[in-house]
Formats: structure tokens, C-alpha cells, sequence
């Protein structure tokens, strides 16, 4: 009886240790009786009739899969039609998705920025948005705060400064803060929109070059007379 308790208690505390989900049972744990074969003596023993335990629920901190709702590519269609609502280019917000999070919609800056265009909370409330870890809210956010800081100093660098640094180091300096941080940003932003600009343009021509009508290359056919006026025909 003693090694029974043992046994029960052993498999309570290991219970204890493993968080339970709403969709988790506990295991059936049964007493049987059964007479050893080389004393004769009834031995009392527990056994458990374990269940496959359900997977557990990924943690919203792990970066999406490929074709998911939040990858790149489910993104790439929030980006255009965002982008196309106000006014801006694709290209630039997804250089500055990432720069700031490397497309990840979980991701927190030790600042406190969150989502794919790392929305402070304050910015985040100012636009209404209600889950900055939610891709769409998150975007449309970002995309209209930084149409409106274009507009605010008419300039993509200024406005990139503004979206890092905050509007008041733009206009307290009149340029880019002579912060590390933002010129750093702003840099990155640049190059990366710069890329992006190059490899689409590059496309584009590859497209149009494709589109042309194929040469023809057959050969000439040309007629002429000898001097008797005999006609010939050859092809060069």
C-alpha cells in the first residue's frame, strides 16, 4: 500500500507540473489486483490508461509560416491596398516594415513599439487602432502617420526622421536629428527603398522587352534578270 500511495502521488505531482489546456483530460488511473506468480501473493498495482496529449497552442511570439494570413506574402496585398488608399508607395512602406520589424506582426522593441511598423502606444491610440498586433490595424496606421508626415514636412527623409525620432526633433532641428539611431534609420529605410525601386524598374523593363514582337528571321527573297532577261530568284 505504501508503494501505491508513492505511485499516485508521484503521478499527482507530475500532473501538478504540466500546465492543463481546456482541452486536456487527466489520465485513468486504476487499481488492480493481481497474485504473483512465484509468491502466490496478491499484489495490489496502478495502472494508467494514458491519452495522446493535444499539440499546444503556438506562441504568439513565433514568426509566422510562409502562406500564413502574416506573411510576407498575405502582407504584400495589405501594403497595396493601403498604400493605394492613401496615396503612397508600396515600396516605401514595405522598406520600412523592414527596417522596423523584419515583417514579424509580434514584434516589441525595448521601447515599447509594436507590430510590423512598430506603433508606440500613443501613436497607436492617436489612429485608433485597437490591437497593434493585429496586421491590418497595424498597417493602416502605419501607412496613414506616415502619409501625413510626408505631407507635414514634404520631404520622405524628413518624414522617415519624423516617424523614428518623433515630429518634434524634425521640427525643433528643421532636418534629420543629428541622433545615430535616426540617421542610421533613415539610411537603412533609403537603401532598401532605393533596392526596391531598382529591382522593380528592372522587372518592369524585363516585361515590356518580353511583350515585343518576335523577330522575324526569315530569309530575304530577292528576284533579278541575267542578260539574257532570264528571271532569278534567290534568297540572301
Amino acid at each position: 500500500m505504501r508503494l501505491c500511495f508513492c505511485i499516485v502521488v508521484a503521478v499527482g505531482a507530475a500532473n501538478a507540473m504540466e500546465p492543463m489546456t481546456v482541452t486536456q483530460t487527466p489520465p485513468k488511473v486504476a487499481s488492480v489486483v493481481r497474485a504473483d506468480p512465484q509468491s502466490g501473493r496478491l499484489v495490489r498495482s496502478v495502472v494508467i490508461n494514458p491519452k495522446p496529449i493535444p499539440d499546444r497552442v503556438v506562441s504568439p511570439h513565433t514568426v509566422p509560416a510562409a502562406g500564413s494570413p502574416f506573411s510576407p506574402v498575405g502582407i504584400d496585398e495589405m501594403v497595396k491596398t493601403t498604400a493605394g488608399k492613401y496615396n503612397i508607395d508600396p515600396l516605401l512602406v514595405h522598406s520600412v516594415i523592414q527596417v522596423e520589424s523584419n515583417y514579424n506582426p509580434y514584434a516589441i522593441s525595448p521601447k515599447g513599439a509594436e507590430g510590423l511598423m512598430q506603433l508606440i502606444p500613443s501613436t497607436a491610440r492617436r489612429f485608433g487602432v485597437k490591437n497593434s498586433f493585429d496586421a491590418r490595424e497595424n498597417i493602416e496606421a502605419g501607412v496613414k502617420y506616415l502619409k501625413y508626415l510626408q505631407d507635414l514636412f514634404g520631404d520622405d527623409r524628413k518624414a522617415l526622421a519624423a516617424y523614428n525620432a518623433g515630429e518634434g526633433a524634425v521640427t525643433r532641428y528643421h532636418t534629420i536629428p543629428p541622433y545615430p539611431e535616426t540617421m542610421n534609420y533613415v539610411y537603412q529605410v533609403g537603401k532598401k527603398y532605393g533596392e526596391a525601386r531598382r529591382a522593380a524598374e528592372s522587372k518592369r523593363v524585363t516585361a515590356s522587352d518580353s511583350e515585343k514582337p518576335a523577330r522575324d528571321e526569315h530569309p530575304r527573297l530577292e528576284q533579278y534578270t541575267d542578260e539574257q532577261g532570264r528571271i532569278y530568284l534567290r534568297t540572301r
